[in-house]
């Protein structure tokens, strides 16, 4: 794809976020004191899981506005070296920003279906704008991938991708935890009608689905990229094998009329 097509696609989307991100920040109060550290009590915004990767969503993508004017786009085909922007952006794109994007996306609407007070009450609809609740819980999905078909992003090894994401699941885990502990708040109301057992058994479940997710990411990137990446592997190859400089091509043929003398 080309790059003023890939460079239009990531500044639309980075100032769609962050346009969003400012209204949420200036706009949706419960009270009119309110701030980001203490709507809806103690821990403000950073309660949630959609405030954190709103936060997340809005760096990767003025990270890939930085990449695309001053960095790399090294594709599978490119014999050249990624810049530690593009390392930074491949890596954080799949160790965090598609997995939890992911998460996001279908444990709301999960949720949401069952019975939307368990995790985004009625009267937050008075709060939050519809479009609002869009931004953060639904076109998380298609801004990731289309990134992932315009973009190839080169994997680190699975070990490392699920110490990431482990890490920052089981971080975000104590969070809330602490704040039902310290606070008597749950963060979401499914939490708190759960029993005990219920919880353990639907907490480990979302860590599953962390795991499922960022492996779903890395096929997903295969499948896009992988006939690409296999393409350039067998030039490389042949390579190996038929040198073609010139001084090269001079010396196969030396030794060709040495081994076949004309007759």
């Amino acid at each position: 794809m080309s790059g003023a097509v890939v460079k239009l696609y990531h500044s639309t989307v980075f100032l769609v976020i962050f346009s969003s991100f400012v209204y949420n920040h200036l706009y949706v109060k419960i009270r009119p004191d309110d701030t980001l550290m203490t709507y809806k009590g103690y821990g403000g915004k950073f309660k949630y899981l959609t405030f954190w990767y709103f936060i997340i969503q809005t760096v990767y993508f003025g990270l890939c506005v930085a990449n695309d004017l001053c960095g790399s786009n090294v594709r599978p085909s490119g014999r050249g070296e990624r810049c530690q922007l593009q390392r930074w952006r491949d890596n954080f794109l799949a160790t965090v920003v598609f997995p939890l994007g992911m998460f996001v996306v279908l444990t709301f609407w999960g949720i949401y279906a069952i019975d939307r007070e368990l995790v985004y009450p009625k009267a937050l609809d008075k709060v939050i704008p519809s479009w609002l609740n869009h931004v953060m819980h639904t076109t998380i999905l298609p801004f990731l991938l289309v990134d992932k078909f315009l973009v190839y992003h080169q994997y680190p090894s699975r070990k490392a991708g699920f110490v990431t994401i482990m890490s920052l699941a089981l971080l975000y885990l104590t969070w809330i935890l602490w704040v039902a502990y310290y606070a008597n708040i749950w963060v979401y109301p499914i939490l708190k009608v759960l029993q005990p057992h219920q919880k353990v058994v639907f907490i480990l479940a979302m860590l599953v689905l962390f795991v499922f997710l960022y492996l779903l990411g890395e096929f997903i990137n295969k499948t896009i990229w992988g006939k690409l990446r296999e393409r350039e592997r067998e030039r490389e190859r042949e390579r190996e094998c038929f040198p073609t400089s010139n001084l090269d091509l001079f010396f196969v043929n030396v030794l060709f009329n040495q081994c076949h003398p004309v007759q």
